[in-house]
């Protein structure tokens, strides 16, 4: 379809973007760790709907209340009482609570000083509690892309839902193990918090939609975000003249919202001519299409939250965080290019978060590249090697180690060329000390013997042997200036 035929036909569209926070869950101190493990125990619960503040029942409420499913839950030792809805609430999660702060300054909003927690009524088993906790935030935001500025309607904290346990195919998207009379979740994913990003209706081609979701992604990623697959959702509303207003759910590659929204496009075209438009919710398929999930819900589901105080935000808190903002990445690169890196440090800096810990290191020793590869690239190759986790190769290997490890390369006690392999001795128990301590190999002696042994070979050939035997006791630079006085 080409560019022009959007103004034809009357193209709005906005967007929804739901963003999982890197936290403990948002109403209790449980850990947000999703489990592959066998539960401890399985409960089983029945919902049914409530009315509103309207005093109605909603639409899409009663749509799910027809299907009369029982829920089965998976409960872990990460779990506690108020997942299983036998507590009440806690307090908000301040951290988080001062995330969706973060997020709502960079997007230009507005914050309001006091909010109202709010219960969004969900009875399709995701909740154990038959309702979502949300709380408006900000609002009356803006964004600017090249087509000029996006508004920012609503930024809400809110919980995030269970998760859909594995069927027989293994888990994939929100889809799980369920029959015609019961549905299976997992509970380590309810109550992760989450903030969802809701734009105004003031996108009039896939490509800016496209422009909208990558600027508020960039946003999202300076702040302490949960990353990977899941850990984002985003829903694309669209109409076109003549129809109803759609939501597409799902999106987790901005890629595909172009080729989805001229097939929604297409079918709502086809909606008009044979007058069937509806309000409705759809599931976005990885071909394009999409297919009917829900009507689309209304205000009718909102009610308050009666265990939860109102939520105040002082003057002071929003000051605090309005100083000590983040920086976006494309401010984070400009930076970083000043020291002369490349973009795949670049990249690994940025992904994990390491601007920081770069900027301190790189004032004990004048080589950036070299500050980046321990920080960012050593690591990620120790923990392939050993099997461990980043989080917990970067808990041996924090600021003052590394610190330490750059100070005696900076005073000529270790080689440049010795990092790595001190890093990996203290990832595998040995003291700093001990990791950087000189080994007492004759190396001038071993290089001629090897030769004398085994004449003949390569220069390279000989350094594998050499390398082989003494296991990190001896650097590469070292073997080689030492093979290239004896060979010549």
């Amino acid at each position: 379809m080409a560019k022009k035929d959007y103004a034809d036909i009357g193209l709005k569209s906005g967007l929804e973007i739901h963003q999982q926070l890197d936290t403990n869950k948002l109403f209790c101190d449980c850990p947000s760790l999703l489990r592959s493990d066998e539960p401890e125990r399985v409960i089983e619960r029945k919902l049914n709907p409530v009315v509103g503040e309207t005093g109605e029942i909603d639409v899409a409420v009663a749509h799910e209340k027809e299907k009369d499913k029982k829920f089965l839950y998976q409960v872990y030792d990460t779990n506690c009482l108020v997942e299983l809805d036998e507590e009440p609430p806690h307090d908000i999660n301040q951290e988080a609570l001062e995330i969706a702060l973060q997020i709502s300054l960079l997007l230009n909003c507005k914050i309001f000083p006091v909010t109202q927690v709010m219960r969004k009524t969900v009875i399709d088993g995701s909740n154990t509690t038959g309702f979502q906790r949300t709380a408006l935030i900000a609002h009356d935001g803006y964004i600017e892309i090249s087509a000029g500025k996006i508004a920012i309607d609503a930024v809400m904290l809110e919980e995030d839902s269970a998760r859909p346990a594995p069927n027989a195919e293994g888990y994939a998207d929100r889809r799980g193990e369920e029959d015609e009379n019961s549905k299976t979740y997992k509970l380590d994913r309810l109550g992760i918090p989450l903030v969802e990003i809701a734009t105004g209706p003031h996108m009039h081609t896939p490509e800016a939609i496209k422009e909208a979701a990558l600027k508020i992604g960039e946003i999202l990623r300076a702040c302490k975000v949960k990353r990977g697959i899941g850990t984002i959702r985003q829903d694309v509303n669209i109409s076109i003249k003549g129809s109803e207003r759609v939501e597409i759910k799902g999106f987790q590659d901005p890629k595909m919202m172009m080729t989805t929204i001229d097939k929604e496009i297409e079918r709502q075209q086809e909606c008009v001519k044979n007058k069937t438009c509806r309000n409705e919710v759809r599931g976005a398929l990885p071909d394009g299409s999409s297919k009917f999930q829900r009507p689309m819900p209304g205000a009718a589901r909102m009610y308050p939250e009666t265990d939860v105080p109102l939520l105040k935000i002082p003057k002071k808190l929003i000051d605090h965080v309005r100083k000590n903002l983040p920086k976006l990445a494309s401010e984070h690169k400009s930076y970083l290019k000043d020291f002369g890196l490349n973009d795949e440090m670049m990249a690994l800096l940025l992904k994990q978060r390491k601007i920081e810990e770069f900027s301190d290191l790189a004032k004990i020793i004048d080589n950036p590249n070299l500050v980046a590869k321990a920080l960012a690239l050593f690591p990620k190759e120790l923990s392939k090697k050993s099997g461990e986790s980043m989080e917990s190769i970067d808990k041996v290997l924090d600021a003052d180690v590394l610190g330490a490890i750059l100070e005696n390369v900076s005073k000529g006690k270790i080689s440049e060329n010795d990092v790595k392999t001190v890093m990996g001795k203290i990832v595998a128990g040995e003291s700093i000390s001990e990791a950087m301590a000189k080994s007492d190999v004759d190396l001038a002696g071993e290089v001629e013997k090897l030769i004398k042994d085994k004449p003949g070979l390569s220069q390279g050939a000989y350094m594998g042997l050499i390398m082989g035997k003494f296991k990190g006791k001896v650097s590469g630079k070292e073997v080689s200036e030492e093979l290239r006085k004896v060979m010549k």
